[in-house]
């Protein structure tokens, strides 16, 4: 499965979050104890941003992003879509393996949404026009 790699946007087939796009942060090949299935790790968005428009100022612009709402989960790889795209966020450091449990996983979410409200109010500041094209992707709404 080398398809599926860190920094990959993948869409999610099936469960509550099917339909949705999102991140892979890790891949575990050959599965774990617990898990005996190859599956990854990955950040998504539950809620996207809400329409922008040129017209709208600044600040509206600000708030209408921060109704994104991210989630974090382990997904099978047979149930992930991957897609051409590829973005350059830094989420391993923020999604530790260790903080997935309890209360910890909602500090984890806060920190997943403040990183994707930075990229998605500064998309220009990619590092490659392809990690660029990727991050819009990304923030666009699945149409289907």
């Amino acid at each position: 499965m080398a398809i599926v790699k860190s920094g990959k946007v993948v869409i999610i087939l099936a469960g509550r979050h099917a339909g949705k796009k999102a991140v892979v942060i890790k891949n575990i090949e050959d599965g774990n104890d617990d898990k005996r299935f190859s599956h990854c790790l990955v950040a998504g968005i539950a809620r996207g941003p809400r329409k922008v428009t040129r017209g709208m100022s600044k600040k509206k612009v600000e708030k209408r992003s921060r109704t994104m709402k991210p989630f974090v989960k382990y997904v099978n790889v047979r149930h992930v879509f991957p897609t051409r795209y590829q973005v350059d966020m830094d989420l391993k450091k923020a999604v530790d393996e260790a903080d997935l449990v309890g209360d910890k996983k909602v500090e984890v979410k806060k920190t997943l949404k403040k990183i994707f409200e930075d990229k998605y109010l500064n998309q220009k500041s990619a590092t490659s026009e392809k990690k660029a094209a990727g991050s819009n992707y990304f923030f666009q709404k699945l149409r289907f």
